[in-house]
């Protein structure tokens, strides 16, 4: 009796494990995530939802704007090339500055005379060959001369050429003639005499594009006391174009 109840236990046992195995799982379907969705290619909308996770501001169906610094056909498009400065040529120019001279009044080293002033001049350079120009320039000198205040003065005009080199730099030369005065009154003659003035010097650009920089060299020539005076003189300033 006992046999046939655990003959009968095995045979069920075996009968339900047979069972289970045939029978589909009815366990609840899981939900499933986004990610599954958009990564299904058998999805019918995967293709919209992953139009919309990659650009949700663009409408369906809307034509692609290529980016500013592409071509059409998806080429980067070539920049125009950038302008970092000009060298401009003003026609006009005014300079203002520190001067000073060594006038040699005679051969005598007593009559020698370091003398410091001003000089003022104004320049215009022709708009069809801006290297050349005319200009106007006065000097003002004083000092003493033999134990006596004097005052040197020089108004003279002529012709100013001009050359741009690298760096922002000009160099220039002019040549002027035009007449001088001298004070005090002496018996050995006037006070008033020609004159000229030769020399060169050099602009430095500042960095406001209208103003430079300007430092010279200059030999005065005058005719006083009988005999020829050639004082050298230097000066430095601000120059003003426009």
């Amino acid at each position: 009796m006992r046999f046939r109840v655990i003959l009968l236990g095995a045979i069920l046992v075996f009968a339900f494990n047979l069972h289970a195995q045939v029978n589909p799982n009815y366990s609840l379907p899981t939900v499933p995530s986004a990610q599954d969705e958009l990564s299904s290619p058998s999805a019918p909308d995967a293709q919209p939802l992953l139009a919309l996770a990659v650009s949700p501001a663009e409408p369906l169906g809307a034509p692609r704007i290529a980016p500013a610094n592409s071509s059409a056909n998806g080429e980067p498009a070539q920049q125009p090339p950038t302008v970092y400065g000009v060298f401009q040529n003003y026609n006009w120019q005014i300079y203002g500055g520190y001067s000073f001279m060594r006038f040699y009044a005679a051969s005598k080293p007593s009559l020698v005379e370091n003398m410091n002033g001003l000089d003022l001049g104004i320049a215009y350079f022709l708009p069809k060959a801006s290297w050349f120009g005319v200009e106007g320039q006065f000097v003002g000198e004083f000092g003493s001369l033999d134990g006596f205040e004097s005052r040197f003065t020089l108004g003279a005009g002529g012709a100013r050429f001009r050359w741009s080199i690298p760096r922002g730099l000009v160099i220039w030369a002019h040549g002027m003639g035009g007449f001088s005065h001298l004070t005090p009154q002496t018996a050995f003659g006037g006070q008033t005499s020609w004159g000229y003035e030769v020399g060169g010097g050099l602009d430095i650009s500042a960095h406001h594009q209208r103003l430079a920089y300007r430092v010279e060299a200059d030999m005065v020539g005058t005719r006083y006391f009988g005999t020829y005076q050639d004082s050298p003189r230097i000066s430095a300033g601000i120059v003003f174009k426009y």
